[in-house]
């Protein structure tokens, strides 16, 4: 393909994505195929020689399009949102285009440096502290990460390296091996599995910390001081602690008024993991949700949920760059440049666990230039109005109850009586495949989750969504014992 078929092609795809985004609401939500459907419909080998490009696009339909679950459709309300515009998009055509690594300033310094300034456009729209912002005297910066997932594991790797260093400072003779054996880390029972997983891939234990109904789900400074007080008379040291602010299953608060403070006076590294609420930061209404980010030594969140950046883009802030610096630090001859001691540029290789790194951040500057911060505050303002309809609607219907607060756009909610019913009701729901949900599972409970997700979202896909749930509700109720 050279660069005149490729003017034309482009042009078709682009035509092909509007189409398909224009039309998805009349696509199956969810797929209606078995495991391996598709390996029957394409050869068991690469072409020896070239498909026409027509064939190629003739397959989108007949051999992706039945196994896609439309996460785009304004039927879909699982999990969480997952971010897309056309301005996101095309800034992605571009990323792909220019196709640099941008593992150091050196080996593309628009990369790099657009990073450094979209990570403080962010943060000063977040009202972050100025430690956190680049462009200041701190000590601290942002850092875009491929997930959350990353960022956790990223922080962790951080803490128990700065950690062992301080006590190494104090304690020369004693065996690296004998401290990390003894680390601790926390999160709440609440908190997302890549926080589990951070701990097994760290190589420490983490350990859950309770939350109870009526504290709404949340940890408190009490329980988590109780803990660490526990473990330190046990010869434990407690070194990490992942607060979570809009925890997954019920979009949970973590108190980090109250365990921040304990964070700082333990020596505790606080990282704040806010990968869904984070967007909704950016409104006044719901910044005091994030109050507390003072006492943080790190704070994520995903544009890439909430705040129209299509996948992937996960910021990451810290306090101290040197933490994660030293941590990740690697310097073979091969990566040297001669800007790299000059204390002018950032090396983002030693920010993260790839060396490698996309040019993501022209999807951020896109956006934020073409929607402006009004526009992204309407866009999640509208997410938690239709959020709060379909809390009215299930408060209405004495069938149901709600299951946890309704904060921003998610809505816990089931059926009065057993779980089996519950079960019941949502894989009724699922099968149908004209909307989509999943559960969680609150205080022994099956509950199910309503989140607002797709761009296109509007009030009649809302109440057409509680149309379908009422009226299998009927026929469970009817069906099953209460």
């Amino acid at each position: 393909m050279d660069a005149t078929e490729f003017r034309r092609r482009g042009k078709e795809m682009v035509d092909l994505i509007a189409d398909y985004l224009e039309n998805i609401e009349q696509r199956p939500v969810y797929p209606n195929v078995e495991p391996g459907y598709l390996r029957s419909l394409i050869p068991q080998e690469a072409p020896e020689e070239p498909d026409t490009y027509e064939d190629v696009v003739k397959d989108i339909e007949r051999v992706i399009m039945p196994g896609v679950t439309h996460w785009h459709s304004p039927y879909f309300y699982a999990y969480f949102p997952t971010a897309s515009s056309f301005p996101a998009m095309l800034a992605d055509m571009l990323s792909g285009a220019i196709g640099c690594i941008g593992f150091s300033w050196a080996a593309s310094p628009a990369c790099t440096e657009l990073e450094t300034v979209m990570m403080d456009w962010l943060g000063k729209m977040l009202k972050l502290p100025e430690e956190f912002i680049a462009g200041t005297h701190g000590q601290g910066g942002g850092v875009i990460q491929g997930t959350a997932s990353e960022a956790t594991l990223v922080a962790l790797l951080a803490a128990r390296s700065r950690t062992v260093r301080i006590i190494l400072a104090n304690d020369p003779q004693r065996p690296e091996t004998d401290i990390t054996s003894k680390l601790v880390a926390y999160a709440s029972d609440q908190a997302h599995c890549s926080v589990e997983r951070a701990g097994m891939i760290g190589g420490v234990r983490m350990k859950k910390i309770p939350t109870k109904q009526s504290n709404k789900y949340a940890v408190h400074g009490e329980t988590f001081l109780k803990m660490i007080q526990e473990d330190k008379a046990a010869g434990l040291i407690p070194f990490y602690l992942c607060a979570t602010l809009g925890t997954t299953p019920s979009c949970a608060f973590d108190r980090i008024t109250e365990l921040g403070p304990i964070c700082n006076a333990e020596q505790i590294w606080m990282h704040i993991d806010a990968a869904y609420a984070g967007s909704s930061f950016i409104c006044p209404e719901f910044r005091p949700l994030l109050n507390g980010i003072e006492f943080a030594d790190s704070f994520n969140f995903n544009p890439h949920k909430w705040l129209l950046v299509n996948f992937d883009c996960s910021t990451m802030w810290v306090r101290d760059r040197s933490d994660l610096i030293g941590a990740f630090k690697m310097d073979p001859l091969y990566l040297k440049h001669d800007h790299q001691e000059s204390g002018l540029i950032t090396d983002y290789r030693h920010w993260q666990i790839p060396l490698g790194r996309r040019f993501r951040s022209l999807k951020m500057w896109f956006v934020f230039r073409m929607y402006g911060l009004k526009g992204l505050q309407d866009y999640i303002r509208k997410h938690v109005e239709l959020a709060k309809e379909f809390e009215t609607l299930v408060r209405a219907d004495p069938r149901f109850e709600i299951s946890a607060d309704v904060i921003l756009a998610l809505v816990c909610f089931r059926l009065k009586g057993s779980n089996e019913m519950n079960e019941v009701l949502l894989k009724r729901i699922n099968n149908g495949k004209k909307i989509h949900l999943v559960p969680c599972q609150l205080s022994g409970q099956f509950v199910l989750r309503f989140a607002i997700c797709a761009r296109t979202t509007e009030s009649r896909h809302v109440r057409e969504a509680w149309r379908i749930i009422s009226q299998l509700a009927e026929e469970v109720m009817q069906e099953l014992p209460h």
